[in-house]
């Protein structure tokens, strides 16, 4: 049984151009170290000679890591795009807000429920503006503060492993 680090070696020939250049010599078959024979390329020392074993915690950690990057990253993505369309609720509201106090007070309103409409006087559709301006405002806020904690735990864990990197080379 051949270990990772021994290839196979190909006994298929090289097909060179008929004009130009010969190919450079291919590397001199030998033996790898665990006596696989000419039928490997030795490329570097066979079996665990090389690498001392791994190290399952720091592994594990690594593993967390990365899913806790790419999930936070997905989360963050997520609260980009729903930022981005409570901003445009929010400055559709205003926009819609500022063309509906030039309008006269004995101006008809309607608001729209459903299938019909009903009327409004200037005052209630000014208030719901503004409300649904103000709770587009809140929802912007806790969605900026969830990305930020989202960021400060990702790059805290990143710290961790660093630090038990840091520890592991010290011992």
């Amino acid at each position: 049984m051949s270990s990772p680090l021994c290839r196979p070696h190909s006994s298929a020939r090289r097909l060179q151009p008929a004009a130009g250049p010969a190919a450079p010599p291919a590397p001199p078959r030998r033996a790898c170290a665990e006596g696989h024979g000419a039928s490997h390329i030795a490329q570097a020392p066979c079996g665990d000679k090389m690498a001392a074993p791994v190290d399952l915690e720091l592994k594990k950690a690594f593993t967390e890591l990365q899913a806790k990057v790419i999930d936070t990253q997905q989360k963050v993505k997520l609260a980009d795009i729903q930022i981005e369309q409570l901003s445009k609720t929010k400055k559709h509201a205003h926009l819609t807000d500022t063309e509906v106090m030039m309008l006269v007070d004995e101006t008809r309103m309607y608001e729209g429920v459903g299938r019909m409409f009903i009327l409004q006087s200037k005052g209630v559709i000014h208030n719901q503006l503004l409300e649904k301006q103000r709770i587009a405002e809140e929802k912007i806020k806790e969605l900026e503060q969830k990305k930020s904690y989202l960021e400060r735990s990702v790059k805290e864990a990143e710290d961790n492993i660093r630090e038990m990197l840091m520890a592991r080379r010290a011992q």
